[in-house]
Formats: C-alpha cells, sequence, structure tokens
C-alpha cells in the first residue's frame, strides 16, 4: 500500500511537468455547446453558445468574431454577431466521425480574449489514416536487437545537494541505441537496502532540465526521469532554451526521410534503454514497472509499453504523435503536425509519409498487451483529439479513458484523482 500511495504522489509531481492552467485573465469568452456531453452523432447539429464575461458578469452589446468547423482545418462558418441579452448562438454539424471545433473571440480595450468549444462526433469510430507496414514489427525487433547488443556503460554521478537522508540522487548517463549516443536522467533510489518498484517517467516535447522524482524515492519507490536529447539534464536552465531556440529547433521533423536515423529513431529504443538500466539496478523488485506521460511523453508511455513487455502497466495523457496523416485526408492529424498546411509543401514527400508510418502511436497501439488509463479532453489545440482517438481506437488491451471534455492540453486535480484510483485497482487495492 505504502508503494501505491508513494506512486500516486509521484504521478501528481510528473503531471505537473507537462500540464497547464486555465486562463485567469478577467476577461472570459464562453462558447458552451448545447449537449452535457459535448458528444453528437453524425448530421446532428450542434449549437453553440457564446458569452462574454467581464469580473464573470455577462456583458452585453459586445461583438464576437466566429468560426466554426473540423478541428485544425479551414472553418466553414465564420463570421462577427453582436450579443444579444448578453449570447450569440452559432450552429454546425459533421456528417462523419470527427471533432466540431467553434472558436469565438473578442476585443476588448485593445486586447483580443479566445474561447472555444469541441462537439465531439462519434469519437469512438474514427479510425485511423496512417498505414500499418508490412515490416512494422520486424522493423522494431531488429532495431532493439541490434540496441541491446551496444554496451550500456553507465556512468552515475552522485548529486549531494539533491540527495535526503533516505535517498540517494544521481544523474545517470548510458549509452542508448548506438555508440557515441548517450542517454541522461535523474535517478532516485532508497539509500536502505532492499528489492523497490520502479516508475519510468517518459518527457513531453521540448528541451529542459530535470530534477528527479525525489519525494517518490523517499517513499521506497526507484524512479527513473530521462530526457530524450542525449544532453546532460543537470544545466542551468537557460541553455536549454538556447538549444530549443537554436540546434534543437525543429527536432520532431530531422531525418523524417530516413527510418533508421529519424530523430525519434534513438528516442524511442532510448525508452527501453531506460528500462534494460533499471533491471540491472540489484535494488529493483523486477515485478512492479509502471510508465507514463503526457503529450510527447504520452506518446512515449504507450510507445514503451508497446515495445517492451517489461512494463506492466502506462498512463497516457493526450498523447501526441498519434495519426499523423491525418492532416493528408483532410482531417485533423497529431502534433507535430508535420504534414498540416503549412508543413506540408517541404514534408509531405513519399519518403517522409512512409518513414511516419514506423514512429506513429497509432502503429504501436495496436500491439499493447497492457492495461492503461488515459485522460483527455475536446479542446485540446495541440493535440487534437481525433488523433487521438485514432490510436485510442485501435487499442485491443484493457483500457480505460476519463474524459473531461473542457480540458485542452491540460489536466484537472479531477483527472489526477482519477489516475490514483485506477493505479489502486489495478493492483488490486
Amino acid at each position: 500500500m505504502k508503494f501505491l500511495a508513494a506512486l500516486c504522489c509521484c504521478l501528481f509531481i510528473s503531471l505537473a511537468g507537462f500540464s497547464q492552467s486555465r486562463s485567469t485573465h478577467p476577461i472570459q469568452v464562453l462558447v458552451s455547446p448545447d449537449k452535457p456531453d459535448w458528444t453528437y452523432e453524425p448530421n446532428e447539429e450542434a449549437s453553440f453558445s457564446i458569452q462574454v464575461l467581464k469580473h464573470q458578469v455577462p456583458l452585453n452589446d459586445v461583438e464576437i468574431t466566429y468560426a466554426v468547423g473540423p478541428e485544425k482545418m479551414t472553418p466553414v462558418n465564420n463570421g462577427k454577431l453582436q450579443l444579444k441579452n448578453g449570447t450569440a448562438v452559432v450552429k454546425g454539424k459533421l456528417s462523419a466521425p470527427g471533432f466540431l471545433r467553434c472558436e469565438a473571440n473578442v476585443t476588448i480595450d485593445g486586447n483580443t480574449y479566445r474561447g472555444i468549444a469541441t462537439a465531439g462526433y462519434a469519437p469512438q469510430d474514427i479510425q485511423p489514416t496512417q498505414k500499418l507496414p508490412d515490416d512494422f514489427q520486424e522493423f522494431w525487433n531488429e532495431a532493439k536487437a541490434k540496441a541491446a547488443k551496444i554496451p550500456m556503460d553507465a556512468k552515475l554521478t552522485l548529486l549531494p545537494e539533491r540527495c535526503t537522508e533516505t535517498v540517494d540522487v544521481f544523474q545517470v548517463n548510458i549509452q542508448n541505441a548506438m555508440v557515441g549516443n548517450r542517454l541522461y536522467g535523474i535517478l532516485a533510489k532508497p539509500k536502505k537496502e532492499g528489492k523497490y518498484p520502479a516508475v519510468l517517467s517518459v518527457p513531453g516535447a521540448g528541451v529542459r532540465p530535470y530534477a528527479g522524482i525525489i519525494d517518490l524515492a523517499e517513499k521506497g519507490i526507484i524512479t527513473l526521469q530521462i530526457g530524450i536529447h542525449g544532453i546532460p539534464v543537470t544545466y542551468e536552465a537557460g541553455l536549454y532554451a538556447d538549444l530549443g531556440n537554436g540546434a534543437l529547433r525543429g527536432y520532431p521533423f530531422f531525418n523524417l526521410d530516413n527510418r533508421d536515423s529519424y530523430y525519434y529513431n534513438k528516442v524511442y529504443l532510448g525508452c527501453v534503454r531506460a528500462i534494460d538500466f533499471l533491471y540491472s539496478l540489484s535494488a529493483f523488485d523486477t515485478n512492479n514497472l509502471l510508465v507514463w506521460g503526457g503529450s510527447q511523453g504520452g506518446a512515449l508511455a504507450i510507445i514503451t509499453a508497446s515495445l517492451d513487455d517489461r512494463i506492466k502497466g502506462l498512463v497516457s495523457i493526450y498523447p501526441a504523435l498519434s495519426d499523423l496523416t491525418g492532416y493528408l485526408h483532410h482531417r485533423a492529424g497529431g502534433w507535430p503536425h508535420m504534414f498540416n498546411v503549412t508543413n506540408a509543401p517541404q514534408m509531405a514527400t513519399e519518403d517522409k509519409i512512409n518513414v511516419s508510418a514506423y514512429y506513429d502511436v497509432v502503429n504501436f497501439a495496436r500491439n499493447l498487451k497492457v492495461p492503461g488509463f488515459y485522460t483527455w479532453g475536446y479542446n485540446d489545440d495541440t493535440c487534437p483529439p481525433t488523433s487521438y482517438y485514432a490510436a485510442y481506437n485501435v487499442i485491443d488491451a484493457p483500457k480505460e479513458l476519463y474524459l473531461v471534455q473542457e480540458t485542452g492540453h491540460w489536466t484537472y486535480p479531477e483527472q489526477q484523482h482519477q489516475i490514483r484510483e485506477w493505479i489502486l485497482k489495478q493492483f488490486g487495492k
């Protein structure tokens, strides 16, 4: 039971790393569908009411601009409306499974404020556009086998300033899928002799340092929080900002025309190597191993659990990298939106489209065998729900979805509570 409580604590800490808060502006634009569950059948009309609040009081006689259409696509209906008695109403519908988004904007005192609501049309029926390569499994089996032959060459550097009376904290530096390519992370493990469960935290997008998950280790859990860029994770934040805006800017697009050298090749194999490292620890009990993450990390959680059967369960929040080819079929595709109207002229080549299939969450989701907990909303601007439903709907393993329609690329405490309850259930508590 102590393990479960500590694990849940770790999840709360980790979720904070890839969640964002709701707007706290004094002006709010509220867009509300006419169905409480925000969910419709194809060809059913959705009606969106729009209000503008100032200090939570509705404003009258305000002009708003609006746009309605499939998420991430060109609006099919847009224009301006004057609020009457504090409300305006716009309507729309979809004839096929997908998501219809209504966006409203208002400009007050020179500042523009935005609100959205997204109607889900038979989301459980959304199917992937991404193709499954005939040699998908063979490709990854060979890649893993080749990487496994590379010596781990683990180097641990004690971080005394982060250690506590009961926990040792290290920067981990191990060899990744090829000689000279390194994987860095923060390991926190109890000082007391014994056998402990372990958790692997996989990161959201970006370039940043990591602090480690020390509170959890104090409860008797080995934690490994990894980065993906092959650079130490203990430098000052400014260095990572410089890399993110410089050498690593646009990394999800690097070498997309080559399936062996695409940027995420070392990332996915690095997640497997992180598991190898955990199994090399004499203190790991080898029975309890969970992976979780959100956004890019939500994708990596699914991918890692699919690639490595040593994972016993996963938590994935609004996974990125899902159904990347959606844009090529006139609907939203997954982050990083490599084939959208802006990127397609450079990125939508035959080679890059073909390579994307080997890295798409959809094709890993098909092979999942372990139970998973998933949570997200309909209003996600970063990782479109169309894309992650395409992955979720092909999962044949035990799965549970906690849907909070209003959320975007952020989570409520209630979602974190549901994650805790799911973990307790998995362990029969």
